[in-house]
């Protein structure tokens, strides 16, 4: 007689691709682990859905926005299930909800650097394990929050293992014939009209590789076939463009037979690549994260591989002092500033094109692409994995 599934409940943050990513390097590792069959059931995770579609993920539930409705709705969702142990990545409020509906929860942190005393309500202090993903720097304002941890465990890099087998790579490559342009997720809770970072960035991104002598290139987020046209109607005609999203092991082949990556500086793609040692320039940032990613990415690097944004669309400096009142302040400024951008006729996007093609240029000097994933190491899914299953009952 087969013994009955130990329920779980994944969860992940509905900002972009990276918790969806990470949820699914988790869960491989757990269907690697587990001696004892698992049910997963999903979480709101709404825009990350589909990045999960080769794991066995179901029902979802989608969950109110309100609080007092969120902790209802995850009350009962977790009843009914017979939910006995939850996975969150990043999604603080759901996994205080589920804490507080008497399940076990591992919280994944991907990004302790963030956090200031104006984001200590929005986090799950008091979860059952709380891992948090090593980075290259802590600022002074985030320790205090990780020292009221009690449960606080940090991990390695949570990433999809084992990686593809990269081509080899050589300085005699250069200069760059193909590149994989990714914008991740694009979306965010707090923000209005998500297409305004493409209709900047997409442009001077496909002239500057053409300028630099790229031949082909693939274009990959969650672009509508509508945006991706209007996009790159007028993309340069030397450069050979294929679009489209793409899943988790279709990119990490792309990503492993492509020249050169250009990319909005979401952590988890600048860790794959760095693991694959594919040479990677940053795109201006779309959040507040992804300026510390951009910049612990260029430390590793030992070069300055970013396009930054002009300060007049916004200064990063200012960016980062606002977020001492807690992220949402911070977001406003960098939202409302790419908003002007996309609006100024192309200035901005001009302005971007020689930024990129300069971090392109500045790439030939950097000789270890994997510093970053080296220094954080590789081994979080896995270590997320073990602490998950601690915890399930016996």
């Amino acid at each position: 007689m087969h013994p009955e599934p130990t329920t779980i409940a994944v969860s992940g943050a509905e900002f972009g691709w990276g918790s969806s990513g990470k949820l699914n390097a988790v869960l491989s590792a757990l269907r690697n682990r587990s001696r004892t069959p698992l049910r997963f059931i999903g979480l709101a995770s709404g825009l990350g859905r589909p990045l999960l579609a080769d794991q066995p993920v179901g029902p979802w539930h989608d969950l109110p926005a309100t609080v007092p409705e969120l902790r209802a709705g995850v009350q009962e969702i977790t009843r009914t299930q017979h939910v006995q142990a939850a996975l969150v990545v990043l999604d603080g409020p759901v996994a205080t909800a589920l804490e507080n509906a008497g399940v076990p929860t591992v919280f994944v942190d991907s990004l302790p650097f963030m956090w200031s005393e104006g984001d200590r309500d929005a986090l799950p202090l008091n979860a059952t394990v709380y891992c948090a993903q090593q980075c290259l720097d802590l600022p002074p304002e985030c320790r205090d929050i990780l020292a009221s941890v009690p449960t606080l465990r940090w991990v390695e890099a949570v990433i999809d293992t084992p990686p593809p087998v990269p081509p080899a790579r050589s300085a005699a490559a250069r200069p760059y014939r193909t590149a994989l342009v990714s914008l991740g997720g694009l979306r965010s809770p707090y923000l209005a009209d998500w297409t305004s970072y493409p209709r900047v960035v997409v442009p001077a991104a496909l002239a500057a590789l053409a300028a630099h002598g790229v031949a082909r290139a693939h274009l990959a987020g969650n672009l509508p076939a509508a945006l991706t046209d209007r996009l790159t109607h007028h993309a340069p005609a030397s450069l050979e463009l294929t679009t489209g999203a793409l899943s988790p092991s279709s990119f990490l082949s792309e990503l492993a037979h492509c020249d050169v990556l250009l990319t909005s500086p979401g952590l988890t793609t600048l860790l794959e690549a760095g693991r694959l040692q594919v040479p990677t320039v940053c795109l201006p940032p779309q959040n507040l994260s992804q300026i510390f990613n951009g910049r612990f990415h260029a430390q590793a690097a030992g070069a300055d591989v970013r396009a930054t944004w002009p300060d007049d669309v916004f200064s990063e400096g200012e960016a980062l002092t606002l977020r001492a009142k807690g992220e949402d302040h911070a977001l406003a400024l960098i939202y409302d500033g790419i908003g002007a951008a996309a609006s100024d006729g192309g200035q901005t996007a001009a302005t971007l094109r020689d930024r990129i093609l300069d971090a392109l240029q500045r790439s030939a000097a950097v000789t270890d692409w994997g510093a970053l994933t080296t220094a954080v190491g590789t081994g979080g899914a896995a270590q997320v994995a073990d602490a998950l299953l601690e915890i399930l009952p016996a």
